[in-house]
């Protein structure tokens, strides 16, 4: 299993990322700000219009880190992920099953894994705050989402599988509001809004599903799959359709939960937000600060995975799914594992 390394995260507008022999260096102004060594490193996450130095460029590829380029708001503007995997054969593989029925099968596990993870958001609430929410609402949520579990099972076309995810979402989210225990006037959930998201929590969960895509993505193009070839969302110019594929099994569990700990712990404020002249609710720089702070927090908690039976940091979690799933695909594993929590 691989090292868990650190990500570092540029916040700031202003500062301008520069070489210097093995060092990654900040700069403001042309003064240094701080200065990393290129082998504590496994990523670079750059929220700023400033940029990076050629140098860096080339020591990152050099080091196999990948670099991203968002804007301030954490819209995705690119990724330079350097050396990939030269995997020819694997990849070929890959674009054959996306084509026929095992694509479906492989489809089908990620869903019914994200299926049994999002449950288990609302089992964790009805066993650990039972005095605090309307069980009978909850109960239903949780009861229709074990239905649907069986339901997967039974497929046999995508456009389905496409019906049945999306309309589990659609419950899911429906009762998310009820998983909210502290800040609530602040912090209200109706519906889920993506592009752009209108209140604080979607804020949240968009910003860190985009940190959760870019990790995965990085993670599939080191074991040499394609990150734009999926098996459940179709293919779209520019659109990392397996990356997003093997997020779904890990949203519930990365994301949501520390989205709503965060809200629940009063670890971030509406002060953390601004509201654009379109009505879009954006973290701001502390905002964002805070959600990294955290995200670092919890990749460093370590857990024992279900299927590998390895104790491994959170963090590394993204990293597993690709591994199996290349397995997987060269004939290793019969079906493809997804992380169940």
């Amino acid at each position: 299993m691989r090292k868990l390394l650190n990500t570092l995260y540029i916040t700031n507008e202003e500062y301008y990322l520069a070489r210097d022999g093995e060092n990654i260096i900040i700069k403001e102004d042309g003064k240094t700000i701080r200065r990393f060594p290129i082998h504590i490193l496994e990523g670079i996450v750059c929220f700023n219009y400033v940029g990076a130095s050629p140098g860096v460029v080339k020591l990152c590829n050099e080091n196999n880190i990948s670099i991203t380029f968002l804007t301030p708001n954490g819209r995705f503007c690119g990724k330079f992920i350097g050396v990939t995997n030269g995997n020819v054969l694997l990849r070929r593989t890959q674009y054959r099953i996306s084509d026929d029925d095992r694509s479906l099968m492989i489809a089908k596990r990620c869903i019914e894994a994200k299926l049994i993870n999002s449950r288990k958001v609302y089992l964790r609430l009805l066993r650990d705050h039972p005095d605090k929410i309307d069980s009978q609402k909850i109960q239903k949520v949780t009861d229709y989402l074990y239905n649907q579990i069986q339901v997967v099972n039974d497929i046999r076309e995508k456009e389905s599988l496409r019906g049945v995810e999306g309309d589990a979402a659609r419950i899911y989210f429906q009762q998310f509001d009820s998983l909210i225990l502290s800040q609530q006037e602040d912090f209200k959930f109706v519906m889920r809004s993506k592009r752009p998201p209108m209140n604080r929590v979607n804020a949240m969960l968009s910003f860190l599903y985009s940190m959760l895509t870019y990790e995965v993505q990085a993670a599939l193009e080191t074991i040499g799959l394609d990150s734009y070839v999926g098996f459940f969302h179709t293919d779209r110019p520019g659109r990392a359709s397996l990356a997003l594929d093997m997020i779904e099994e890990l949203r519930a569990y990365m994301v949501d939960r520390l989205v709503l700990t965060m809200i629940n712990r009063n670890q971030i404020s509406k002060s953390d937000f601004e509201v654009k002249e379109n009505d879009a609710v954006l973290l701001n720089e502390k905002g964002r600060e805070k959600i990294l702070t955290e995200w670092q927090k919890r990749k460093q908690i370590e857990i024992t995975h279900p299927f590998i039976k390895e104790t491994i940091p959170i963090g590394l979690i993204p990293y597993v799914p690709p591994q199996l799933l290349s397995r997987h695909i060269r004939g290793d594993l019969d079906e493809y594992p997804p992380f169940i929590s």
